[in-house]
């Protein structure tokens, strides 16, 4: 299965999310592959630390191919490294990425992660995509490339109003690109129970039929540890609170 963590607005949770449920499914025992679009390269870095920087093996370096006729898609495999995590691969960012956006995009090669991550597909038994936080070639490709859309909602108005732009974004996807698309869910981030604005703006996507998922993520200074020591949740503190909310979170996704 192929999820992307999708949401064009900043801040709201995508790497931390695409990291921590791949995380779990490899402790879970599912080969699982991480793939960080975004040139930031938050992903890479929460998983891997300084090493992520190593250009040859990474996203742009596996894009940086396609713009070759002698490519094969199964090079992508040149480009994934292994993680510290038993069963976790990833393919890293590179702030090269952002270069080769314009030449990707003039040449057409949205249909490129798709088919290489097809081509992988026996060798892994989940696959997360981490994006930009922007409609650009690399998340375009990303949805394209993907069977289910999680959506990081951050419980604030602008939020609320981009996610019903996001959400018909995705379904142009759906129509012109990958019927296979479905939105898995809208991922509630940050969630503070006792704050009355978030219990009323998701009680409101909830009663128009939006697919919210449940549990909701805790607000938690924990996470921020997560990140400075490159430790997803589940290897840093399997107890916490929030650990155990993102594991409930992947047990409510389909295989």
């Amino acid at each position: 299965m192929r999820y992307v963590v999708f949401n064009q607005k900043g801040g709201v949770g995508k790497s931390t999310i695409a990291c921590n449920l791949a995380a779990i499914s490899a402790a879970e025992g599912l080969r699982t592959l991480l793939v960080d679009l975004d040139p930031q390269g938050n992903s890479s870095h929460y998983l891997m630390g300084s090493p992520a920087e190593d250009a040859s093996h990474s996203a742009a370096a596996f894009f940086e191919q396609t713009l070759r006729f002698t490519a094969k898609l199964s090079d992508i495999h040149g480009h994934i490294v292994a993680t510290p995590w038993e069963n976790l691969d990833l393919l890293p960012s590179h702030p090269s990425l952002d270069e080769l956006h314009a030449k990707l995009e003039s040449r057409y090669k949205i249909y490129k992660l798709r088919d290489a991550l097809e081509e992988i597909g026996q060798t892994y038994d989940r696959i997360y995509v981490d994006t930009p936080p922007a409609l650009n070639f690399y998340t375009r490709s990303a949805l394209i490339a993907a069977q289910g859309c999680l959506i990081p909602f951050d419980c604030d108005d602008f939020s609320r109003r981009a996610l019903y732009t996001l959400l018909d974004n995705v379904q142009e996807i759906r129509a012109d690109h990958n019927e296979e698309l479905k939105v898995s869910g809208i991922v509630v981030n940050q969630f503070q129970p006792r704050a009355t604005l978030p219990q009323k703006l998701v009680q409101e996507l909830i009663d128009e039929g939006l697919p919210v998922l449940q549990p909701y993520l805790s607000a938690s200074v924990k996470i921020k540890e997560s990140h400075q020591l490159s430790r997803p949740m589940i290897h840093l503190d399997a107890r916490h609170k929030l650990s155990q909310e993102l594991v409930a979170l992947h047990q409510q996704l389909k295989p």
